[in-house]
């Protein structure tokens, strides 16, 4: 029988199992160029359509060539996981039961179980049972998400209801934001239509993280204006997380929402022996969070959570008189931005099953230990020098030529292009560096120790 003589579903699953099946053994990095993934493709939209067979064939040959190792245990670029096998296998039975999980009366399948997927990441994350939670698509929609319930809940204290009147016109907002933010806590403000300008960056605690002087004299300055606080669990280069116990009580009694950039580092608090490092991250009011990052789910997994179901269900519900809405069951679309929404939760519901509570503890105090291991391996090397060593899961290494000059970048490039390993740079006090993320359920010590000789390769090849 011949691949064609197959079903399209029975090509494209042979065609996935067999990239997961190599994982291992394959590249982590692409192995072709724009040009190679463009040359089976047609120039035009054919004028007669294709067997759906060959056209699965097709895009599978096309993409091979610029597919990224990310599921593998030596990725490191970025703050990527890879996908748990249940969380893996169950994205694909929710995409082909092709379910709308907008209302319970659309999907009772997908609504209920979103509820069973909510109490068990609430719980998994230490993180009060009343908290109202939305499943979008990454956090660059969870900040969207829990800063619109924000952004509802400082202005109806003002007695402005953005809802209805907009923002024109509307009190001031101010926003107090850790300088060290990821850009897409900016991005999600300027969505909002806050802008950028609304920000007031804060430092002055540390490394990546705010003061308290600092955050008193920010909150004295807004003089009781409707003020938004953003802190971060686990900084993307230093891994450093703000002081949440000393911080949240000021903010909160000066009658600011606090928000958590917790994209991986909210998920310290499931770990016992690194949940110090996040203490009092539960008093805050809203927190955004990644599956696709620490808990090893596929893409589209991202987490709003609030403690203001109230404030949520007015910024994002929506009524219509064709809906068939209310019920026992909770309607996911009165707490996300989306209309038409795959069933998204059911991945991270699979993952928590999977792991369990003391699984998805191991997990993460493993790649904290893994991210050490390379950080350390690879410093002990002539030519590369510490930056930050990993206090989680991330690390940064500047390395050096024989001069002194700073080839970082070559070094990452020809890591890279070993096919070893995966990692990025960034700039850290001017000067070029290489991070170092582990967030792979697979990463192990055989990873650990390739990955290290990759390094040692790379740098004899350019000092």
């Amino acid at each position: 029988m011949s691949p064609l003589d197959r079903t399209p579903l029975d090509l494209a699953i042979a065609h996935g199992r067999r990239f997961v099946a190599e994982q291992s053994t394959r590249s982590v990095a692409p192995t072709g160029t724009r040009a190679d993934i463009l040359a089976p493709m047609p120039a035009a939209l054919p004028a007669t359509g294709m067997d759906p067979a060959a056209v699965v064939d097709l895009i599978a040959r096309a993409a091979e060539p610029g597919l990224m190792g990310n599921l593998s245990g030596r990725f490191f670029a970025w703050v990527k996981g890879g996908a748990l096998p249940a969380a893996h296998a169950t994205d694909v039975m929710a995409s082909l039961w092709d379910q709308n999980a907008v209302l319970a009366a659309t999907s009772p399948a997908s609504a209920v179980l979103e509820e069973v997927a909510g109490r068990l990441l609430l719980d998994a994350l230490h993180l009060p049972e009343t908290c109202a939670y939305s499943f979008t698509t990454g956090c660059q929609m969870s900040h969207a998400t829990a800063l619109a319930a924000a952004r509802n809940h400082v202005l109806a204290k003002a007695g402005w209801d953005v809802e209805v009147d907009g923002l024109i016109g509307a009190p001031p907002l101010m926003v107090l934001a850790n300088a060290h933010r990821h850009s897409s806590v900016d991005r999600a403000l300027r969505l909002l239509g806050l802008g950028t300008g609304c920000i007031v960056p804060l430092g002055g605690g540390g490394p990546g993280k705010v003061g308290v002087d600092e955050l008193v004299a920010a909150l004295a300055a807004a003089q009781g204006a409707p003020t938004i606080v953003i802190l971060n669990a686990g900084d993307l280069n230093l891994g450093a997380s703000d002081d949440f116990a000393r911080l949240v009580p000021i903010a909160q009694a000066a009658g600011a929402w606090v928000h958590v950039d917790g994209a991986f580092g909210l998920w310290l608090n499931a770990c016992p022996s690194l949940r110090h490092q996040v203490a009092g991250i539960e008093l805050c009011d809203s927190w955004a969070t990644d599956g696709h990052k620490w808990l090893n789910t596929p893409y589209n997994a991202g987490m709003a959570i609030t403690r203001h179901d109230a404030a949520l269900k007015a910024s994002m519900r929506m009524t219509a008189s064709y809906l068939t809405e209310g019920g026992e069951t909770r309607d996911p679309m009165d707490y996300t931005p989306e209309w038409s929404r795959r069933a998204r939760a059911l991945p991270t519901l699979a993952a928590l099953l999977e792991l369990g509570r003391d699984g998805l503890a191991d997990l993460i105090a493993r790649c904290c230990a893994h991210a050490l291991a390379i950080h350390d391996g690879i410093v002990a090397l002539d030519g590369a020098t510490s930056i930050a060593r990993p206090i989680m899961n991330q690390g940064m290494i500047r390395f050096h030529d024989r001069a002194g000059a700073n080839i970082s970048d070559a070094v990452i490039a020809a890591i890279n292009a070993s096919g070893e390993a995966f990692f990025s740079g960034t700039t850290w006090a001017s000067e070029r560096t290489m991070r170092i993320s582990v967030c792979n359920w697979q990463t192990n010590a055989d990873d650990v120790r390739r990955t290290v000789a990759a390094a040692e390769r790379a740098l004899a090849g350019l000092r």
